[in-house]
């Protein structure tokens, strides 16, 4: 007897290693951009926010949207960086999920509209102008993309330019805002759309040819990517964590090195707040199209 009380008395008085030693933050985003640059940009955010938040962080690639979006709610990610319409699709299939954090360009997002100039296209203010994409061979990016593919759909819809419309009936899907500018810029597509920031950061890095490809138009705005985290976080990594976590990025600023680096590569001066409300019209949008159900 008095052998099993000392036992259970060392038990007692054993270090038990906190629940966060065994728990890893597991973080992911779309990917709509090249895969170099997205894991530099997601392994520094892995060690800038394991430092503030005092957990391991992990980045963990997806092969396309869908896998965010499925990754997310079978509870295998817990903070992904989503575009606004696999933001809502992963919010609606999660419980207790929440935006948490968007990047000041966000609230007011665009998407453009391009062309190679062999398809003797120019730059036009109307949006009934897109009525001279019937015909032509056409890219989106990744088919489940709100700024590739969701809100530029749209947009051609209110100029009367439905999908059919395009040479074969059919447009083409290249998977990314990279992707689409390299088809079009190349010829294999005459027009595409994409990603308004991609396409801005990209000619200002020198690569895009203006000898070969043109802006034709820029969509008016609208709300696009965030952050969701899942709702058991607190549960898992200790009372207030959510909390924590949401401000580690609302203080990112570029009088800090790395987190300068994080911002850069974002293209975002500063992530600022968001909430769920902010993307109802994405839903609608989505719910119009047939992507959300």
């Amino acid at each position: 007897m008095i052998r099993f009380l000392a036992l259970a008395l060392v038990l007692l008085l054993a270090p038990v290693a906190p629940a966060l030693a065994s728990q890893v933050l597991r973080i992911s985003a779309i990917p709509d951009q090249n895969p170099e640059r997205l894991n530099r940009l997601y392994g520094l955010l892995a060690k800038e926010l394991s430092d503030q938040l005092g957990v391991p962080v992990k980045y963990k690639p997806v092969v396309d949207y869908g896998a965010a979006v499925t990754g997310f709610r079978r509870g295998d990610l817990d903070l992904v960086w989503f575009g606004g319409l696999t933001g809502v699709q992963a919010r609606l299939q999660t419980p207790g999920s929440k935006v948490i954090a968007q990047r000041d360009v966000d609230a007011k997002f665009r998407s453009v509209f391009i062309a190679n100039q062999s398809a003797g296209l120019k730059p036009f203010s109307a949006q009934n102008d897109l009525q001279q994409l019937k015909g032509k061979r056409f890219a989106f990016g990744s088919e489940s993309s709100t700024s590739g593919r969701l809100m530029p759909q749209y947009f051609l819809a209110q100029a009367g330019v439905t999908p059919k419309d395009f040479a074969s009936g059919r447009p083409g899907f290249s998977g990314s805002h990279d992707a689409t500018l390299a088809l079009v810029q190349s010829g294999a597509y005459q027009a595409g759309a994409l990603n308004g920031q991609v396409w801005d950061s990209r000619l200002k890095e020198g690569k895009v040819d203006t000898n070969k490809v043109v802006l034709l138009w820029r969509t008016p705005p609208y709300a696009d990517y965030h952050w969701i985290a899942q709702g058991n976080l607190d549960q898992r990594f200790g009372t207030g964590f959510t909390s924590k976590l949401q401000q580690s990025l609302l203080n990112m600023s570029p009088s800090q090195p790395r987190q300068k680096t994080i911002l850069e590569l974002f293209a975002a001066g500063r992530f600022i707040q968001a909430k769920d409300a902010d993307y109802a019209n994405i839903e609608a949008v989505g719910r119009s199209l047939g992507k959300i159900r």
